[in-house]
């Protein structure tokens, strides 16, 4: 089968390997959609790790027992390969697992594990049932472009009384907004790329603020409620200066969600932004696996909505096309096409 591999630095390409085979509960699926996450970082340091990706929406082509699924099924692949068994995987927190698998141990090798390719193989639990008239694209959209943001949103119980904050407009931000504006809310974005702005307020936001202005906050307040802050805010940039504007856009008793990957440190005034504010501050990586029945209905309610969010598409051969677009910052969330 074709998986992808970097050569160098933002050089990509394709090599031929064995497929993987069913075990267990494991089964193989053939890949027909491959959304593109924060791969493309290796791509641009020139770091192969051989095995690319962690979303996928596909076809189930072997199963080697009778479980979940059957031969046929059209599903999405859930991340990672958790245990099933610990008690963040039996609470659908799954993506919290701290034994998951060791998928080179079990399978002999790492041949099925990455999503760029055209096949893999993973536990039978951890794929979801796309329902009938949902094309794999915007399926597959349940992973990492609407997944974390959605989550996010669950906790926090956003609804249509809400004005929510979207920092940084990336694939997960621009998915953000998709998701807060199904439910009904306000939604403001902050980006400073002007593609990225512009998709934003096409998928539904009411305004977005470039971060690089020196009065970004004040423009935000002004949006609110007599200038008192957002309900709820969510990070999806993972900068210092995002977090801290989320925190101090927030209004009093409101909460704040960081999604966005970051190892810095951010200043946190336990007094003014905890005690006295009274904000609820969550990290969140994803969504509760007893949930997939809500993001699959609300994939199928936004149908051609979602085409916004999915701004290319690439054929497997054209990886270094597809990498070199994502790091241009002029897309949404882009798929790999296997097949194609």
């Amino acid at each position: 089968m074709k998986r992808v591999v970097v050569r160098g630095k933002q050089e990509a390409g394709i090599v031929e390997g064995p497929g993987p085979k069913a075990k267990e509960d494991w089964v193989v699926v053939k890949i027909h959609a491959a959304p593109m996450c924060t791969e493309y970082k290796a791509f641009a340091a020139g770091v192969n790790h051989d095995h690319f990706g962690h979303e996928a929406a596909g076809e189930v082509v072997e199963v080697a027992q009778p479980g979940k699924v059957k031969v046929g099924d059209r599903v999405v692949v859930m991340p990672q390969n958790p245990c099933g068994k610990c008690t963040y995987c039996l609470e659908g927190e799954y993506i919290h697992c701290q034994d998951p698998v060791d998928f080179s141990a079990f399978h002999g090798s790492r041949d099925g594990s990455a999503t760029m390719a055209q096949y893999l193989v993973k536990q039978d639990w951890m794929l979801v049932p796309i329902p009938d008239g949902v094309s794999y694209d915007h399926a597959s959209m349940a992973c990492c472009g609407l997944g974390p943001t959605f989550g996010a949103f669950q906790q926090m119980q956003v609804d249509r009384y809400d004005t929510v904050l979207i920092t940084g407009l990336g694939a997960v931000g621009l998915g953000g907004i998709v998701n807060a504006h199904y439910r009904g809310a306000r939604v403001i974005g902050v980006e400073s790329n002007k593609w990225r702005a512009q998709r934003g307020l096409e998928l539904g936001a009411e305004a977005v603020i470039d971060p690089t202005d020196a009065d970004a906050l004040q423009q935000i307040l002004a949006l609110t409620k007599n200038g008192r802050g957002v309900d709820k805010a969510a990070d999806c940039s993972g900068v210092v200066a995002a977090h801290r504007l989320c925190i101090d856009a927030t209004r009093r008793k409101g909460q704040v969600s960081f999604i966005g990957e970051s190892n810095a440190d951010t200043p946190l005034r336990i007094s003014p932004d905890m005690i006295r504010k009274g904000l609820v501050l969550i990290g969140r990586w994803h969504y509760n696996l007893a949930d997939t029945h809500r993001m699959m209905a609300m994939i199928a309610d936004l149908g051609p909505k979602l085409d916004n969010l999915i701004s290319h598409t690439f054929p497997i051969e054209q990886i270094q096309d597809a990498w070199a677009t994502q790091l241009s910052g002029e897309c949404a969330k882009v798929i790999l096409k296997p097949w194609a």
